[in-house]
């Protein structure tokens, strides 16, 4: 029960194209082409962009003076 042979991956094979039709294979397989294509793409222009710039990491404050002027210290008191 372990790995199918050529037989049982042949018989899904010819009842997916009986199923599906060529013509609708043809469609979907010439979509998923296009989609790693475009998927492939944006990640070439995320990369180029992000490699020119230096970003701190989430969370870090990169400059204190600039953290000064935007960040608000509020503590919170209970009410009697």
């Amino acid at each position: 029960m372990g790995s199918f042979s050529i037989w049982h991956w042949l018989i899904v094979l010819l009842i997916v194209v009986m199923v599906f039709g060529t013509k609708k294979l043809k469609n979907m397989g010439s979509d998923l082409g296009g989609a790693v294509k475009g998927f492939k793409d944006g990640m070439k222009d995320g990369s180029t962009a992000d490699s020119g710039a230096v970003n701190p990491p989430a969370g870090q404050v990169a400059n204190s003076q600039a953290a000064d002027k935007t960040t608000i210290d509020v503590e919170a008191k209970q009410k009697s």
